[in-house]
């Protein structure tokens, strides 16, 4: 009833509208509609057959509004009817909405039943919670995967970028964590997914049981870039809603680089000038937009954000995961040659960083992890003479020490995806694997 309610509430007074009066492309130039609209006004095209097409206002040219297209434009034609939407890109998420999956619009896209509207409608385009009102991070949360929790330890409202290119396992990464986290809510987005690996993702990545606390929005590679882009939008608006209730949410968008890449077509098509590699400059604007949205709020709950990058090429100093690196709270990287060695996940422990620590971690969790960081990378400085067999063993302790511990380090930074792994296990294993002073000590 009191969805009806609210329902009732939002229905309009009076409508405007206008006329198609140019397509190029994908844009359709609208007049008559003069001030009645604004950038990211929405309106709905009548089509023949009785076909309403979504659309969105990208921008202004000589006095009549261009308009995005969130699908087809076949059936539009010149004098088409144009409305004007009587409500802002507002969503309505509901607790039922837990273990469902919808697209960008917020329609169910599962084959279950519709979508319950709650009563507080959040706005897709959001902005980020006032920087002096924001509380600082939580405590750590555990995220399942050893690697993560030991060397790049995240808090509650942090935002990590997990950086790889094409077919390292960052989808597999994501459902890990979105099963074995210890977060109350999972929002998941899929920006520019491949349809055939949806249903494998949730499936066969996450399962029933990471589904059930988790909702997906999903919006595959062949939909429109309006609606690649509202996807993210979207995920945050959901992850914002239960995050306002109190909850500490885990949110995850795969991938960043889609979202800009969409965000890119979209300005191009408006007529934006192309910047670096062709991005425009509101790609470099709208990435801050979104990603400041995670993190802590003014109230008790959070937003822990996971968000991948696609780096082009393996060059992770091309344009987006430069300015995605920048603006997170550090990058987890994930390393192809460590992939084609065999060991998964490839998480090059030397190239991540995670901004929280040392402050989130004691004194001697922080030693513990020098150490093993240090093994690790002396080894690597002398991989290539180890392999050779041009090094000889005694001439250095310190490289001795790395070889002795490489295979129990290379174990810990390998975990099947069906195997969780606790926090507090973690640095235990770890302990255990290479010493610590103090255990040291101890034995003597």
């Amino acid at each position: 009833m009191d969805s009806l309610i609210a329902e009732v509430d939002r229905l309009p007074d009076h409508r405007t509208f206008g006329r198609v009066a140019g397509i190029q492309g994908l844009l359709v130039a609208v007049g008559g509609l003069f001030s009645a609209v604004s950038i990211g006004t929405r309106v709905s095209m009548a089509g023949r057959r009785g076909a309403q097409i979504a659309g969105e206002v990208v921008g202004f040219k000589d006095g009549r509004a261009l308009v995005m297209p969130f699908g087809s434009l076949d059936g539009i034609g010149l004098g088409a009817k144009t409305i004007v939407a009587d409500h802002d890109a507002v969503v309505y998420p509901h607790a039922t909405w837990l273990g469902r999956v919808v697209n960008a619009l917020g329609e169910p896209i599962d084959g279950g039943p519709p979508l319950p509207q709650g009563p507080q409608g959040m706005q897709l385009r959001a902005s980020a919670p006032i920087a002096a009102r924001r509380r600082r991070l939580g405590g750590k949360i555990d995220l399942g995967v050893r690697s993560i929790n030991t060397f790049t330890t995240v808090c509650l409202g942090q935002r990590m970028g997990i950086f790889a290119g094409s077919g390292i396992g960052k989808s597999v990464l994501l459902s890990m964590m979105a099963k074995y986290a210890t977060s109350d809510v999972n929002v998941i987005g899929l920006v520019g997914e491949r349809g055939r690996e949806v249903k494998e993702f949730i499936e066969d990545y996450l399962g029933p049981e990471g589904l059930k606390r988790s909702i997906i929005i999903v919006a595959t590679g062949d939909e429109s870039a309006l609606m690649r882009r509202q996807a993210a939008y979207m995920t945050l608006a959901v992850a914002e809603h239960f995050r306002d209730q109190g909850k500490d949410v885990l949110c995850m968008i795969d991938s960043i680089t889609r979202f800009a890449m969409a965000q890119r077509e979209i300005g191009l098509s408006g007529g934006e000038p192309p910047a670096s590699k062709g991005y425009t400059p509101t790609v470099f604007a709208e990435l801050p937009r979104l990603l400041e949205r995670a993190g802590t709020g003014i109230g008790a709950g959070t937003i822990t954000g996971l968000f991948t990058v696609l780096v082009e090429g393996d060059d992770h100093n091309e344009p987006v995961a430069d300015a995605v690196r920048g603006i997170l709270d550090g990058h987890i990287v994930l390393d192809r040659s460590i992939a084609e060695r065999g060991r998964y996940p490839p998480i090059n422990i030397l190239r991540s960083v995670s901004r929280s620590m040392p402050d989130c971690n004691t004194k001697e969790e922080n030693d513990l992890v020098s150490r093993a960081r240090t093994l690790v990378s002396t080894y690597e400085e002398m991989a290539d003479m180890i392999r050779l067999g041009a090094y000889r063993a005694g001439s250095d302790a310190a490289i001795d020490e790395a070889i002795k511990h490489r295979d129990g380090l290379e174990r810990f930074l390998g975990q099947g995806k069906t195997e969780r792994s606790e926090l507090a296990a973690g640095y235990a294993t770890l302990a255990k694997i290479v010493g610590t002073p103090k255990v040291a000590a101890a034995k003597k």
